[in-house]
């Protein structure tokens, strides 16, 4: 399996790759060409190489891409999502690095150490004018308490600060853990010394710190901003330092990146500006660059999922966990899609006993992908399967059941098309996948090859008829199950066949008055 390592990752990154005899590791000093893509199954990069949908449509083959970093600008994650390719990131790497990088720029605003330094470098020996202030009794607002803003919490909470945090995602628990004070966001505006974001750049925190909300601060504040432009709207920004309302700025990222020659920002002295260095350091660049080639790697060879922006992580003991899970639930996905109408509103799973206890949203998918295959073709996949179902408007439902069926594990698919519903139920004889439900009656059948199904009266002469129909057409039935409700009542019949039966056949089923219903489900 080929995969292609771009933007000068760490070499103990391509190291790693290296030491699986699997991979063919081809390192890219130039552009992608043609070539290298048509056959790579993964892409390794950085931040200067962009992965867009011109990339991918060259890389047929392509299955995964590794950012060697948090960000996933350069990735066009929604066309990867479309075509099944697994893009995964470093959230860890660098976590270190970018803390330690934004308590620097906070002490260097408190101190004005960087104006003071350019001061004496020209020669000067001002020391009124770059008196500062002390971080011991202020309090540092910290926006987003992922694994950065912990580390910067950590950080603060030893230099003697009061820290107050925002993160709507945050538990109270968490928070009295982390010797915090969880506050709505404009709470925190009001009342923080210092204030560092750090949450990713989407609809929802574009432009957060601006104008409107800069008002609402303490006179003399200062604003810290590691984590991505375009959080802190710099237009306002500038105004608000120039005005004083704001005492100083430190960015090490901006709206616009490299940030333009002719940028006011850059004139302006009570604002800290570095080249994005979040991650520029030899230990995060070594850390992200392994981490990336593990993540890689384990996913090409073992299936394992970590640290993906567009599917839900497993790492490969839980993989081999959720396996069996993932066949059942995608040959259920199947079996009731074929037995449903073609236009449904609603797909409910349910995990019952052990399956209760296993991650859902794998098999989920999985069981999505079975589903909706006859409606994508063959562009469905685990990784866009949600994305379809939303599409085509297909609510979908999971439940945990820990009683029900007689069964010590199962799971339950049931699609809904107005009033009308199919269903198809599950579970495991040892380690074979059986069907042993559907539209509520009991079953037993394998979960494979070819199933054929009809309603049928139960009355004598049934299962001989059916079995000198399936003689005629040269058809070997594997196995048979019956079910009926009552006696001379309706029966389910259901065949296990070694071919699938020729149109003749079900032609002449459909014919008899005793028999309606027939369907054929190819597993």
């Amino acid at each position: 399996m080929r995969v292609l390592v771009c933007d000068n990752v760490s070499a103990k990154g391509v190291a790693c790759l290296e030491a699986c005899p699997e991979l063919e590791v081809c390192v890219v000093e130039g552009g992608l060409t043609d070539e290298l893509l048509a056959e790579a199954e993964g892409v390794v990069v950085r931040s200067a190489t962009k992965i867009t949908t011109e990339v991918m449509a060259k890389a047929p083959k392509l299955r995964v891409v590794g950012r060697a970093g948090v960000g996933v600008d350069n990735v066009d994650v929604d066309a990867a999502t479309s075509r099944g390719i697994v893009v995964m990131n470093t959230p860890a790497g660098n976590t270190i690095s970018t803390a330690e990088l934004t308590f620097s720029m906070m002490m260097a605003l408190a101190r004005k150490i960087p104006q003071a330094h350019v001061s004496m470098k020209n020669g000067g020996w001002d020391r009124k004018a770059y008196a500062g202030t002390e971080l011991s009794g202020k309090s540092l607002g910290v926006c987003g308490m992922g694994r950065i803003g912990g580390q910067m919490a950590r950080r603060a909470i030893a230099f003697g600060m009061r820290v107050l945090a925002y993160d709507p995602y945050l538990s109270l628990g968490k928070a009295r853990e982390l010797q915090v004070e969880l506050l709505e966001l404009d709470e925190l505006m009001a009342r923080a010394d210092f204030i560092t974001v750090h949450m990713p750049l989407t609809d929802q925190t574009r432009d957060m710190i601006n104008a409107e909300s800069i008002s609402g601060m303490k006179d003399g504040v200062y604003l810290v901003n590691c984590a991505r432009g375009g959080i802190i709207n710099e237009t306002d920004l500038l105004e608000a330092v120039r005005s004083g309302k704001v005492a100083g700025a430190a960015l090490d990222v901006y709206e616009t990146e490299p940030c333009p020659e002719d940028s006011p920002l850059r004139a302006e002295p009570n604002i800290v500006m570095t080249p994005h260095l979040g991650a520029s350091t030899k230990e995060a660049q070594e850390s992200v660059g392994i981490e990336v080639a593990e993540t890689v790697s384990d996913y090409l060879i073992n299936g394992a999922v970590r640290n993906a922006v567009n599917m839900p992580s497993l790492d490969a003991k839980t993989y081999e966990a959720v396996k069996p899970y993932i066949v059942l639930g995608e040959k259920l996905g199947r079996l009731v899609a074929q037995l449903a109408p073609s236009r449904n509103d609603q797909l409910t799973i349910t995990y019952g006993g052990k399956a209760a206890e296993v991650p859902a949203d794998p098999v989920t998918r999985c069981v999505l992908k079975g589903f909706l295959e006859q409606a994508g073709g063959g562009e469905v996949n685990q990784v866009n399967v949600r994305a379809l179902a939303s599409s085509l408007g297909v609510m979908v439902e999971e439940v945990k059941a820990h009683e029900g069926p007689e069964f010590a594990e199962w799971m339950h698919v049931e699609a809904r098309a107005g009033e009308e519903k199919v269903s198809a139920g599950g579970t495991f004889f040892g380690s074979q996948p059986r069907i042993v439900r559907i539209n509520g009656r009991a079953v037993e059948s394998d979960a494979s090859g070819v199933l054929f199904l009809m309603n049928n009266k139960d009355k004598p002469g049934m299962v001989g008829y059916i079995g000198s129909l399936m003689g005629e057409h040269q058809l070997n039935i594997a196995s048979m199950s019956l079910s009926r409700d009552e006696e001379g009542g309706e029966a389910l019949t259901l065949l296990n066949l070694d071919q699938e039966p020729p149109a003749a056949l079900l032609e002449k089923a459909e014919a008899d008055p005793n028999i309606t219903n027939v369907k054929v489900v190819c597993m």
